[in-house]
């Protein structure tokens, strides 16, 4: 075997040094050493000029902030409160507007009967992915908030002089994205003005609930829910409750902490969390789960409820905020104050607030709730229905803005959030926030107003900081990264969601981003706490494709971002240190190089792909190389590569490479007859982003990238030595190859290493393409016992020879296999049609056995940002439920139309619409309504590379009777191993099938994580006490008042019969809230 070993290895290497023009594409750099420069990337310098660039965006972004927070707080304070305000009075334009005003069958409803709403026009803006107005702001006001109110009338009011500081401010930095004043009434005034992107459903976007204003309006929270469940508990009240702690779980941010329990004569968690936890997605999603499955039984104890809560508060041995403290009790009512448990554990300090919540439509006394409120800082409010829910499970907020705003300059400090999607269609982006505070008297010599009006926030969109870092400079393999305190990044090349929740931001954390090991844990502990560093480790790497893992050696360096809470990483690998850059000042010589580009030179020369790059500001992007390829040379014949709107440096790199590979076309590869050996094609690509592909032909079914750095066979033959093989990617669940059009080839690939004095960089890849089944013949004629001009000998049990690949097929199965396990080339023509499969789904006996010696080891890590289908919908219909219809008497009675059962009629409808445990579908309903929408989920990702075996292997697979006998190699200076076996006697020697393929997850244990939590650092601001709080104000149970026509409209629907609209079936409770 080892001798069959050493004629694959030298026809291998014959084979790429006679077509690889390795070597004499070293000798072509070197003949043109006078058109190039070496440059080094000086990683200190690097990730220090970089942060320094963002910190100056941001800055520009901060000033904004100051003079829009400023303003605001002077305009209220300037504005006469009118208690006699109409809508008529206040001219606005509501984004919301155009939407409302279409009938649903899609005919406009008469325009006249919104004289308030400004009618305007917009123009498209490529730098807000939308049309705009840059002359007017919007006002969004949240679907369940009537817009006649006192409250809101007079808060479009003070704000519409905002609009004048809004355009100040663009005029100042035309870079300014969304200007935005999230009001704590609810309120949202942007700019510039642009239509609201209402949601097919009934939009449901609250400013008060999205992560940016929460993180601007207080300070970070450790709060513990706690639920009555006693049997006084009806199925009603309960769903309100259950639905109420999802809500509230919902205003939290990644800063805060919390646990929930159930409290009746005992209290216990919800869930498997002992104790606080932070507040993200994936423990939020536990929470949200285990309250669901809550139980009404036995009696009220508050004792215990409050003991169990104040217990959790007071665990110094964790992780948590450190901050505000408080404890949302949820219940139907009882009469024990437990005054004795407050005295033990919080007063007098008090530093624990105390909110309660009466839920539920009952007759008992809320004295004792009120009592408890008022008493700890907290404050009291009502649910009586599930309207009721959003806004009181939120506006606990501005209790805790009260310090802040008493703490007065101090507090207005700017906050930058994690990343999150823009619900306006900006993509990606992070906000900077400052909130905005009341400063009115009551009266002359009266207290200080404590309210805050709301918080500012100016977007920053992740593209823009991303331009601010090096593009090409620093190869295919080095990039820059950004984190924040929580560990969570903020630029990432594997930064890529594939859906994106406007609820939750995007938190992937820097150790899911990338493989984790002890080195990064280290480094991403380091920049949370500010630090600067440089490290060079020894780490593990995915591949770009997601097959492959690679072992390589990586230079991090750090700096920490002044003035925010983001730390900047840059990673290089030891052979981009250095970088090429063209210098091709006689023109002569680019227009030589440039008609190499041409189509017309294709034939003689191969066909040449370009990096779908940023070359000029003018050049219109295409998916479609040979589209923008002639896009760039129609380009480039009215612009010079000198032009100051092109990128210089881009443009004379792909020139010089575009002469540089055919040169190697003129050297080496047009003289060759590639037939010879059963080539389909030979190429180069060039971090210049050339890719040529000899001959013109094979380009027909070139399949890589155009763009080498984000080409996998690319990126892989830099981080490896020797010959690279990629057999063509196949999926288990796909039709085998077809091989009757003699296309299909296995690509092997090579780094040029190119030496000029002391510095070393690779600044091409070389490769030629194999025809899969005439080398699978010549692998056949390779691991045999004859040369090429003998005739097969076959030798059996009788005769002296030693048993082949070839003669012997049928007894022995041969195969080569790549790093990552996946079939290249086999002796059995039946597998031929297999190659790119992982091994495991062509022989599963063998490959475990491969892994079981160690000849593999095995990755298993999880994507984050997976995008999955809906899961199929049952055959519900769309029957409500849990709706109160008042009797007749009802009906009659005029008072009933004023109370607030008839508001919370209208909101319980219109939640009803999107809460999918209110309006269940029936089995009347068949088909077809649900959205197809993919939703963010959990992969889990295996990979395979190889362990620590190098050398000849042999190794029996015990399995009785039907024991096999194995033989493994890797061969020298590939990435392949040899394998020879004996074929499996019968079926009982199947054993378990080793899995590669990606497969659904619920991710890692949550319940365990949370005992080893990562290092994280909270804001070092906290308002959560000031001596000056006047805590009078602490309970009531009535929201805004509702139009009276439109809870008569609504009752007469209802009495009518009429049922609401059906919507599609949702699948998760989380999933049916609003955006």
């Amino acid at each position: 075997m080892q001798h069959w070993a050493r004629r694959l290895e030298q026809e291998i290497d014959g084979v790429m040094r006679i077509f690889g023009g390795v070597q004499q594409l070293r000798e072509i750099y070197k003949d043109n050493r006078n058109l190039f420069e070496v440059q080094e990337n000086e990683p200190q310098k690097l990730v220090e000029k970089v942060a320094g660039d963002i910190e100056s965006l941001l800055d520009r972004k901060v000033q904004a902030l100051k003079r829009l927070a400023d303003a605001a707080e002077n305009f209220q304070k300037a504005h006469r409160w009118q208690d006699n305000i109409k809508e008529e009075d206040i001219i606005y334009y509501d984004a919301k507007a155009d939407a409302e005003l279409d009938d649903p069958e899609g005919e406009d409803v008469e325009r006249g009967s919104k004289t308030s709403t400004l009618r305007l026009d917009f123009m498209e803006d490529p730098n807000f992915k939308n049309k705009v107005n840059y002359s007017y702001t919007a006002v969004q006001i949240p679907t369940d908030i009537y817009k006649g109110s006192t409250v809101i009338l007079n808060e479009l009011n003070w704000t519409e002089a905002l609009e004048n500081v809004f355009i100040e401010n663009r005029r100042q930095d035309p870079t300014l994205l969304w200007q935005v004043f999230g009001s704590a009434t609810g309120v949202t005034r942007y700019y510039p003005a642009t239509p609201w992107r209402a949601p097919k459903k009934i939009d449901l976007y609250d400013v008060r609930r999205r992560p940016w204003y929460i993180q601007g309006a207080s300070s970070p929270k450790d709060m513990v829910i706690i639920v009555d469940v006693s049997g006084s508990v009806s199925g009603l009240t309960l769903k309100l409750m259950k639905t109420s702690v999802c809500e509230m779980l919902d205003t939290l941010s990644d800063d805060d902490y919390v646990n929930v329990a159930s409290f009746n004569e005992k209290a216990q968690p919800v869930s498997c969390f002992t104790h606080l936890v932070q507040a993200n997605v994936r423990n939020k999603k536990v929470f949200k789960e285990a309250v669901q499955g809550m139980v009404a039984k036995g009696t009220t104890g508050y004792k215990a409820g409050f003991e169990y809560a104040f217990d959790q508060l007071q665990n110094s041995n964790i992780t948590r905020a450190n901050c505000n403290k408080m404890i949302m009790m949820f219940t139907d009512g009882g009469e024990d104050r437990v005054q004795d448990v407050f005295e033990k554990y919080n007063w007098p300090n008090r530093t624990v607030r105390v909110f309660t919540f009466s839920v539920g439509q009952h007759n008992y006394d809320v004295t004792p709730l009120q009592w408890m409120a008022c008493t700890n800082k907290g404050y009291y409010f009502e649910i009586p229905s599930i309207g009721a829910i959003r806004i009181n499970t939120q506006e606990y907020l501005d209790v805790l803005g009260r310090p802040m705003v008493l703490a007065g300059k101090e507090a207005k400090q700017v906050q930058w959030t994690n990343v999150y999607e823009d619900a306006l269609g900006l993509g990606l982006v992070v906000t900077g926030t400052l909130p905005v505070f009341n400063l009115t008297q009551d009266g002359p010599g009266e207290k200080k107003n404590q309210l805050i009006l709301g918080v500012m926030g100016i977007d920053v969109a992740l593209n823009d900081i991303k331009r601010l870092t090096p593009n090409y400079t620093l190869g295919a393999n080095g990039y820059v990264f950004a984190i924040d305190l929580n560990g969570y990044v903020l630029l990432h090349p594997n930064l890529k969601p594939q859906t994106t929740n406007f609820r939750e931001p995007v938190t992937l954390d820097f150790l899911d981003a990338e493989l984790e090991d002890e080195n990064k844990e280290e480094i991403r502990r380091s920049m949370i706490d500010g630090n600067k560093g440089h490290k060079q480790i020894r780490t593990l790497v995915k591949s770009l494709d997601e097959r492959y893992i690679d072992e390589v050696i990586r230079n991090y360096t750090w700096v920490p971002i002044r003035s925010t809470n983001y730390s900047l990483g840059l990673v290089l690998p030891p052979y981009s240190t250095f970088y090429l850059q063209a210098n091709l000042s006689d023109q002569i010589l680019q227009v030589k190089y440039f008609e190499f580009l041409l189509p017309s030179s294709f034939e003689s020369e191969g066909h040449v792909f370009i990096a779908p790059r940023e070359y000029c500001k003018d050049l219109n992007v295409s998916d479609n190389n040979t589209e923008f390829l002639k896009n760039f040379i129609e380009l480039m014949e009215k612009v010079t590569p000198d032009s100051k709107q092109c990128n210089n440096f881009l443009l004379h790199n792909l020139i010089l490479d575009t002469g540089i590979t055919q040169q190697l076309v003129e050297r080496v590869w047009r003289d060759q007859d590639l037939n010879t050996y059963s080539l389909l094609a030979v190429f180069a690509a060039t971090d210049g982003g050339i890719t040529r592909v000899f001959p013109n032909k094979a380009a027909e079914d070139w399949t890589e990238n155009p763009e080498p750095f984000n080409a996998s066979f690319y990126r892989r033959s830099l981080d490896n030595h020797g010959y690279v093989f990629k057999p063509p990617h196949q999926d288990s669940l796909l039709r085998p190859l077809e091989l009757e059009n003699d296309t299909v080839g296995v690509l092997v690939s090579t780094a040029v290493e190119l030496s000029l004095g002391r510095r070393t960089l690779r600044p091409a890849v070389v490769g030629v393409k194999l025809d899969l089944e005439a080398w699978a013949e010549k692998f056949k004629v390779l691991a045999s016992n004859r040369t090429h001009q003998d005739q097969p000998q076959k030798c059996g049990p009788s005769s002296h020879c030693e048993m082949d690949c070839e003669v012997n097929n049928e007894d022995l199965l041969c195969v080569l296999i790549d790093d990552g396990g996946f079939l290249v080339l086999s002796n059995q023509n039946h597998q031929w049609d297999q190659v790119g499969r992982f091994f495991s789904e062509v022989d599963a006996n063998l490959m475990l056995a491969l892994y079981n010696n160690s000849f593999y080891t095995r990755k298993e890590s999880y994507d984050y940002q997976a995008a999955c289908a809906p899961q199929p919908p049952g055959n519900l219909g769309a029957a409500p439920r849990g709706v109160f219809v008042p009797t007749i008497a009802d009906f009659l009675n005029l008072a009933w139309w004023t109370s607030a059962a008839a508001w919370s009629l209208f909101q319980q409808l219109l939640y009803g619409l999107i809460y999918h445990s209110w309006f269940q579908a029936d089995p009347a309903e068949a088909e077809g309504s649900p959205e197809t929408r993919e939703s963010s989920c959990v992969m889990k990702q295996t990979q395979y590379y190889f362990g620590s075996v190098n050398a000849s292997y042999n190794a029996i697979i015990d399995c009785g009777n039907c024991s096999r006998l194995f033989h493994a190699q890797r061969l020298t200076n590939t990435n392949l191993l040899f394998v020879v076996a004996e074929k499996p006697l019968c079926s009982q020697c199947e054993a378990g099938r080793l899995l590669q393929k990606e497969t659904h997850s619920d991710g890692p244990e949550q319940c365990e994580l949370v005992q080893r939590p990562r290092y994280r650092r909270g804001p070092h601001i906290c308002f959560d006490y000031n001596a000056t709080e006047d805590t009078s104000d602490c309970g009531r149970g009535a929201s805004f008042p509702p139009s009276l026509g439109v809870l008569v409209s609504l009752q007469l629907l209802l009495l009518l019969g009429l049922p609401p609209r059906p919507q599609p079936q949702v699948h998760s409770f989380a999933a049916s809230r609003r955006l």
